[in-house]
């Protein structure tokens, strides 16, 4: 997980400084600079006044977490790349590229994507379809951008787990914060999508959509097996030796932390109020499982001291984000004083399988929502986790998990008013008890007690929820 930024144009030196201390808390470890005119990598930040000028180039700040932990980005060959992400099956693309005669540097993840991008380009594809192939090979969550030394060309997972922005002027960071730090506007990049920046300017090519994992229905029999054994791929993947797991004990966190402790040493956590509703069942549910559970107890002075670090970190007013947002911070917060980097979260179920009430009268907004879960969730909690220097992973958007659900009956989803009726089923058959399985819960903002205690602090100043948010934005970003 990283920063990854860069961009086109004149007083390079002078933007990517900048750039690189509004993004710096995405990865502390180390940076590397690349343009046209030389290269500086360093795990000291003091040499930033080094970073060679150009006219093109690309840069990261690395939070290690896959391969070599001295190794920064970018790489460079033919073709200068960053990325930000996991690409879980690297290791298999490295060695059916190493079958062809492809030699690698690194052991680092990031490199398997250069490597087929060049070799698919060697292959006579042209770029839209060298990188939609390539989307098709990769497994993780990724931005991406890499550069010819004329161009620069974006791209990002086609779920849209990893945020990415450009600028209508050339530019591109993995935050907001980052391009307004530069004066930028920033457009997301959308899910599946292809950017070229120039001089020209930006241009926009879709080339792929997880829409196109819709193939066939199956029977509910065999929505279950795919599902047992999908979900188990995607958790088995994600985890390391020390996995944490972000924790409400809820049916989502609870399949994904008892899956997770099967291959990995599982640590729990969670945050709330004392009394709130998330707090309480975590501690049954964990003491249930038997795995450890790590708790961040909030009151309303914490909340008041974390709204303007949310802020920061979600670069929005929205007043939900930011309730969201809270047990979020804290929970991320504890992980990182803990020295875990990596926390599972069930994000993307209620979208998949029916979670929502609103699901009961209109179905076909799990697909819509499904199709936003990027912008609307996805980048939220990654720039808060990033934040606390941890990444977050999200086993149900693996793309196999998504084609089961994609492919699953609507009515083994929603059955006699019961919500994510076949997750439940396939819960207990996976070893969750069947109590945990049967379990409704509030939405985070809610269980979590977070609402009530931002309402309480905008009260106390006699605002709204909705101005007391704004407020927030304003003066994290010296706006209004």
């Amino acid at each position: 997980m990283c920063l990854v930024a860069g961009g086109i144009g004149t007083n390079l030196k002078e933007h990517f400084t900048m750039m690189i201390l509004a993004g710096k808390h995405r990865g502390e470890d180390s940076f590397g600079v690349w343009t046209n005119e030389g290269v500086l990598k360093s795990e000291d930040f003091s040499k930033l006044d080094e970073i060679p000028d150009g006219r093109i180039g690309l840069l990261q700040c690395r939070l290690a977490m896959t391969g070599s932990f001295g190794y920064t980005q970018p790489f460079y060959n033919d073709l200068a790349l960053v990325h930000n992400g996991e690409i879980y099956n690297h290791n298999h693309i490295r060695n059916y590229l190493k079958d062809r005669g492809v030699s690698f540097e690194s052991d680092v993840d990031s490199e398997v994507i250069l490597r087929l991008l060049e070799y698919l380009l060697e292959k006579g594809l042209n770029v839209e379809t060298a990188v939609k192939k390539a989307m098709s090979m990769l497994e993780g969550d990724y931005a991406v951008a890499f550069s010819d030394g004329r161009r620069i060309y974006l791209f990002r997972d086609p779920v849209g787990v990893r945020p990415l922005y450009y600028s209508p002027n050339g530019f591109f960071a993995s935050e907001k914060k980052v391009l307004w730090a530069i004066g930028e506007r920033a457009i997301p990049v959308q899910p599946g999508e292809l950017i070229l920046l120039s001089r020209e300017g930006a241009q926009r090519r879709k080339l792929f959509s997880i829409l196109e994992l819709k193939r066939m229905v199956f029977s509910e029999e065999r929505a279950k097996l795919s599902l047992i054994r999908t979900l188990t791929h995607a958790v088995r993947v994600r985890v390391e030796k020390r996995t944490g797991v972000l924790f409400s004990g809820g049916l989502d966190s609870s399949l994904i932390a008892l899956t997770a402790s099967r291959y990995s040493d599982v640590v729990l956590y969670t945050a709330g109020a004392e009394g709130s509703q998330d707090l309480e069942w975590a501690r049954k549910v964990s003491e249930e499982l038997g795995l450890p559970l790590r708790e961040y107890v909030f009151d309303l002075d914490d909340v008041k001291e974390a709204v303007p670090k949310v802020a920061f970190a979600i670069e929005e007013s929205n007043p939900m984000n930011l309730a969201i947002g809270i047990p979020l911070y804290f929970a991320t917060k504890l992980a990182r004083e803990d020295g875990c980097k990596l926390l599972l979260s069930g994000q993307g179920a209620d979208e998949l399988f029916g979670g929502y009430a609103k699901y009961l009268e209109r179905p076909e907004l799990m697909e819509s929502d499904l199709l936003e879960i990027g912008e609307k969730n996805l980048v939220r909690d990654d720039k808060i986790a990033m934040l606390n220097s941890v990444e977050g992973r999200v086993p149900f958007l693996d793309l196999a998990v998504i084609s089961t659900a994609f492919n699953t009956p609507p009515e083994a989803k929603i059955r006699k008013g019961i919500r994510k009726a076949i997750l439940r089923e396939v819960a207990v058959e996976l070893g969750l008890p069947k109590w945990i399985a049967e379990r409704d819960k509030k939405a985070a903002q809610y269980g979590s007690g977070a609402q009530k205690l931002l309402k309480k602090l905008a009260k106390s100043e006699g605002m709204t929820l909705r101005e007391y948010a704004q407020r927030a934005f304003n003066e994290a970003f010296k706006r209004g």
